[in-house]
């Protein structure tokens, strides 16, 4: 949840990549509850990245283009999954933050 006047990053970007905020304090809007089922949706897309490039690494005839394209695929979900640590470490620590 953010606090007044807080803009929660939101796990994907705008126009040149860049970063997108949402402004509410209201953790059931529409947009709240489309960027959390955005996040579970990334973090559940690693769990099974990370499962097939450990099979990939494993296959000793993997070609070069199987790398390569694990590479990027591990990229992109990296980013991803660094988006959502980073906005629910800022929501984190608004949460904790005292209320005057």
């Amino acid at each position: 949840m953010t606090t007044p006047n807080e803009l929660r990053l939101l796990p994907w970007s705008g126009p040149g990549d860049k970063p997108c905020y949402l402004s509410t304090d209201d953790p059931n809007s529409y947009m709240s509850r489309l960027a959390d089922s955005i996040e579970a949706v990334q973090l559940g897309t690693v769990t099974e990245l990370l499962a097939e490039a450990l099979a990939i690494l494993d296959d000793q005839d993997a070609q070069p283009d199987e790398l390569r394209d694990l590479g990027r695929d591990l990229s992109d979900t990296l980013r991803d999954v660094l988006r959502v640590a980073v906005c629910r470490g800022h929501l984190l620590a608004a949460s904790m933050r005292p209320r005057i």
